[in-house]
Order: structure tokens, then C-alpha cells, then sequence
């Protein structure tokens, strides 16, 4: 398994998948701190472009450092820049999904002129001011009331918006995070919580880490303007509502959102042939 060495001296892994000469895309795991297995081949996407999947510091393969302060997303931003710098890539293609949308969104206003397309899947946006709420969430889940897991599900959500949920409450809200509940998202789902470093989750988004202002100027700026940014969502996830999507987009000069039908928050996963024509149609 490839290493590098973060500039603090951490060891991280990241993973090859896919064609052998194939144009690399950088892909970023959310979680957040969720290590960079469940994105598994993304649905396909693999016999397309060669994919390099980052272990964020402190998951999967990757070492644990010294000063847990560096989870915090604004941090691991380095962490991007060294492996793109050990790939001897000039600028790269990045595909970040859920919570790394923010790591995403930092490193191209941070590092512009390396980042030649941006893909984000089902993506927060925390560092341009957009976050997800409550009501996001309740919204979503209307939508899926003809489900047969709906009621226990519906139950287990108003246990976790109250701030009581226990962890069988957990367990039975992940059907509103698929499009379709079956083997393969029951399985996906069983894999969250041992593939999750929960404790440098907690510092991902902690004080500090985002300076939206900032960051919408610099993303403003000429110099990423021309970077092509293609926003990725599921109709029936609330993180983000597609509507909440084109807010995000707005924030972003020349981003497309494109709506996957019939999709949750892993959208590869609930039709892998849609997923992979719209990014592979988007990527350079």
C-alpha cells in the first residue's frame, strides 16, 4: 500500500484503483473521518479514470498524529496538497464527497491553480456559510413515507433531532441516507461506525476551521474561477436538497448541480450507470 509524509512528519495511505493509465482523480472521504473504503470503486467509476483514494490522517491505513488539533479540516488541507506534490502531479482532479466538501472547497481556495476540476457528491459546504438543517432533514424524509421502514425510521429521526437517540436510533435512521434500502446499503451502512475515527470526527469541524467570507473571495477570485466545479446530488437526500445545492452552486462561478434521480447520500451505490456517465461526461 503507497505512503507519504505529511509536512508534520504523519504517515498517511492512500489507495490505486482503477485503469493503470488512466487520468488520476483524487478522491476525498467524508464521514467525516470515515476511511476511504466505503467509497469502494464508485460505482464503476474506476474503469474510467484511475482513482487515488485518500486514508485522512487518523483512518484506515493511515497514522495516527501527534497533535489531534490537526483533524480539524482546515488543517488536513496540507495533507492534500503533499499528495498531490508525491503524485508529481502538476494540478489534479479532485472528487470529494459528504463532509469533504469542505476539505475540497478549502484546498482550491487555498491552492487554485493545482486543481483542475472539482467534483463534489452529496457535499457539505460549512466553509462558504451553507450548512444543513433540521428542517433539511425533515423535508428529505417526507419524501420517503411510503417506505416500509418509514414509521420505526421517522421514530428513530425524532429521538436523534431531540438529542436522545440511543444506538439502536442511529442504526435504524440509515435507510434515508439510500435510495434503495437493500443488501447492498444495509451493508454499507454496517460498515460506517468501524470504518469512523469518532473522536477526530468531533474536531473536523471544530472553532476556527471555517472562515466562509474568506473563503467565497478566494473562490471568487480570477484565479479559481476558471476551475470547473460539478455539484452532484441525490433527489431525495437532505444533505444536500437539491434546492439547497443551487444556493452552493451559486457560491461557486460556473458550477453545475446536476440531480441524480431516485438517489440518497451515496449516490453510486443506488445507480452506479447514472453516477458514473454524469462525472465521467464532467471530468476533463
Amino acid at each position: 500500500m503507497p505512503v507519504f509524509t505529511a509536512v508534520d512528519g504523519t504517515v498517511l495511505a492512500y489507495h490505486v484503483q482503477g485503469k493503470d493509465k488512466g487520468e488520476p482523480l483524487l478522491c476525498l472521504p467524508g464521514g467525516p473521518m470515515r476511511a476511504s473504503a466505503y467509497l469502494g470503486d464508485l460505482g464503476g467509476l474506476a474503469e474510467h479514470r484511475r482513482l487515488i483514494r485518500l486514508d485522512l490522517r487518523g483512518t484506515g491505513a493511515s497514522g495516527i498524529p501527534a497533535d489531534p488539533a490537526t483533524y480539524r479540516c482546515d488543517r488536513q488541507v496540507d495533507d492534500v496538497e503533499a499528495l498531490r506534490a508525491h503524485l508529481g502531479l502538476e494540478c489534479v482532479d479532485v472528487l470529494a464527497h459528504s463532509a469533504a466538501g469542505d476539505l475540497a472547497l478549502l484546498y482550491a481556495a487555498r491552492f487554485p491553480a493545482r486543481v483542475r476540476s472539482l467534483t463534489l457528491v452529496t457535499a457539505r459546504a460549512r466553509a462558504l456559510g451553507v450548512d444543513f438543517t433540521e428542517a433539511h432533514r425533515r423535508e428529505a424524509a417526507a419524501l420517503r413515507s411510503a417506505e416500509p421502514w418509514f414509521p420505526a425510521a421517522r421514530r428513530s429521526y425524532e429521538a436523534v433531532w431531540s438529542g436522545t437517540p440511543t444506538e439502536a436510533d442511529w442504526d435504524a435512521i440509515a435507510p434515508f441516507f439510500y435510495g434503495r434500502w437493500d443488501k447492498t446499503a444495509h451493508a454499507h451502512a454496517a460498515s460506517e461506525v468501524p470504518q469512523t475515527n469518532e473522536g477526530a470526527a468531533e474536531r473536523y469541524a471544530s472553532a476556527g476551521a471555517f472562515e466562509p467570507a474568506a473563503t467565497r473571495a478566494a473562490l471568487a477570485a480570477p484565479a479559481a474561477r476558471r476551475v470547473p466545479v460539478l455539484l452532484l446530488v441525490g433527489e431525495l437526500d437532505g444533505g444536500p436538497l437539491p434546492r439547497v445545492a443551487a444556493e452552493i452552486a451559486a457560491l461557486l462561478p460556473g458550477a453545475t448541480v446536476v440531480v441524480q434521480p431516485g438517489a440518497g447520500h451515496f449516490p453510486w451505490l443506488d445507480d452506479p450507470e447514472r453516477f458514473t456517465r454524469t462525472v465521467t461526461q464532467f471530468l476533463p
